[in-house]
């Protein structure tokens, strides 16, 4: 792998080298040979400087290589946030194989049929997964499996049954070669092609049937490089990472620091707000990611008046809509941080649109505009652009989108037509430029033959000062068509009366739209990214219209 170097394009003002290569095995060399003691991986008592992780990517690649793994070979990991799981990833990615990443708490039967579906036959694994796995395999023909976590008996043949297998530590070491096999050197050099599929990473598609998602070594590049131009992301940067790696978001914080040389620190325990909050502070990190439901828990659950994290320079907000209070709240609560609003999709490799901070006061609501190297459009079913002020989908051109749904020719022609990812969510853009999310466009409701945006009356009724969170969702009705149905999350100390909720809604929205129920939750359903499980939200509706 060829490595050149050229300035970031980030505000810090005496700019790092990075690598021009667009692959991520090659960042993490030249920063190794560039500065090997520098931090690279933070998780509890144990820190990877970026020599060290270079070691052992290089050692659990040698014996990737020797159990059958070459280039493009499909890799699966189903692993917890580790320093093992950077390092299998960027092994695989050394060998020039595809590492396909899913999450662990998937159903046995569902990860058996990925592995089944697109020919896996190796893959990682936590060891605590064994039952479930030896489930998913069945009938299924694998030739080697890593398992992480403390090796309790690596003789143990009937840890997978008929799958050979090696145990690999929480820190990213070999904890035991097989018989015969001894540690080897560098490995051979491969030498990949930027188009080819570097990770899959799994979303629903327009079934809601789960889609892998491919993206290329050039989607990564692009998508990495254009994160750091806009957070002016340097060396010297460490975030702290509560994000599962198998989701692009979290995904991209580390691609991002890898590309720089700066650093993350792994702390998934949102159980327990306040301990994150105190590693944030304790290892002098710069910036912080999260979802929606990340902040409305720190919001909800920890004093952060009372706590000072002197080196956070910067937060970022994305997966879903943040209500405006909260927005409002972290801007407040962190500052002198700055909160990045941002949107995205796994099918674009993480970023599409960012709101500029000094925009965010005059441009409350907005998503942004487009990150740098991406062009964004608002258009009609026809693909014509749509003046300002007109709701259309949004659409998206730009390197780091992706070539497609991994075998799956059907779904790929679905979101991606004439050069453009067609997002699925509905937009509007002002006279400057500046875009904002009006919903997705399957979650449109259909009301007496008029399409209504969930999103019209979620904010409606998320103005009420008693209302924590709100979701609207549709259900079949044999007069309307459809009618709504809106779950709402009530603020801790008090709680509004439905009928309250309701004559609010009277007041403001033609009669049809007013929803049909109201329904009172402690928390809205939502998977370990802080999605919004509408699905699950339109099961419990059909239940109360039944009722």
């Amino acid at each position: 792998m060829e490595i050149d170097v050229h300035p970031p394009l980030g505000a810090s003002g005496r700019p790092d080298e990075l690598p021009r290569t667009p692959f991520l095995a090659a960042w993490l060399a030249f920063h190794a040979a560039r500065c090997p003691d520098a931090p690279a991986v933070t998780a509890g008592s144990t820190t990877l400087g970026y020599r060290e992780l270079e070691d052992r990517v290089e050692a659990l690649a040698a014996h990737l290589a020797s159990r059958g793994v070459g280039p493009r070979t499909r890799v699966l990991l189903a692993l917890a946030n580790s320093p093992a799981t950077i390092v299998a990833a960027l092994a695989v990615s050394r060998l020039g194989a595809t590492s396909v990443e899913v999450n662990r708490g998937w159903s046995a039967d569902l990860l058996g049929e990925i592995v089944g579906r697109i020919g896996i036959r190796h893959l990682f694994m936590a060891g605590r997964d064994a039952p479930a796995w030896r489930r998913a395999l069945r009938g299924l023909r694998v030739e080697h499996a890593w398992v992480v976590g403390h090796e309790e008996s690596a003789s143990d043949a009937t840890l997978l049954a008929d799958h050979p297998v090696t145990w690999l530590g929480d820190d990213g070491r070999l904890a035991a070669l097989d018989a015969g096999m001894s540690p080897a050197g560098r490995t051979t050099d491969v030498d990949p092609e930027p188009d080819w599929p570097a990770l899959i990473l799994y979303t629903s598609g327009s079934t809601g049937r789960p889609h892998g998602v491919i993206q290329t070594h050039r989607n990564i590049d692009a998508n990495s490089r254009s994160i750091v131009e806009y957070l002016g992301l340097t060396s010297r940067d460490r975030a702290l990472l509560s994000l599962p790696l198998y989701y692009c978001y979290g995904r991209s914080v580390l691609q991002t620091h890898l590309l720089v040389g700066g650093s993350v620190v792994l702390d998934g325990r949102m159980a327990f707000p306040r301990n994150v909050m105190g590693t944030l502070a304790a290892e002098g990190c710069t910036g912080f990611a999260g979802v929606p439901l990340t902040f409305e828990i720190l919001r909800r659950k920890v004093d952060i008046a009372s706590m000072s994290f002197p080196r956070l320079r910067y937060l970022t907000q994305a997966g879903g809509a943040m209500a405006p209070d909260t927005i409002a709240w972290a801007r407040s609560v962190f500052a002198p941080a700055e909160l990045y609003v941002m949107y995205g999709q796994t099918e674009a490799t993480a970023r599409l649109a960012y709101l500029p901070p000094y925009r965010a006061q005059e441009k409350r609501g907005s998503i942004g505009i487009a990150i740098p190297g991406v062009e964004l459009r608002v258009v009609d079913g026809a693909g014509r652009e749509l003046p300002p002020g007109v709701v259309g989908e949004l659409v998206a051109r730009g390197p780091n989108v992706t070539p497609g749904y991994v075998d799956d020719p059907a779904e790929t022609a679905v979101i991606l037509r004439d050069g453009w990812l067609w997002t699925g969510d509905l937009a509007e853009r002002d006279g400057d430029g500046f875009l904002y999310h009006r919903g997705r466009a399957r979650e449109m409701l259909k009301i007496g033959g008029h399409r209504v945006a969930p999103a019209q009356i979620e904010e409606l009724i998320a103005q009420h000062p008693d209302v924590d969170e709100v979701a609207v969702v549709g259900v079949p009705d044999s007069l309307m068509g459809e009618v709504a149905v809106a779950f709402v999350v009530a603020r801790s100390d008090r709680a509004p009366t439905a009928e309250a909720l309701l004559a609010r809604c009277r007041a403001s929205l033609p009669a049809p739209v007013v929803p049909a129920a109201i329904a009172f939750l402690d928390a809205l359903p939502r998977n370990e990214a802080g999605k919004l499980l509408r699905a699950e939200l339109r099961s419990r509706a059909s239940r109360l219209a039944g009722g």
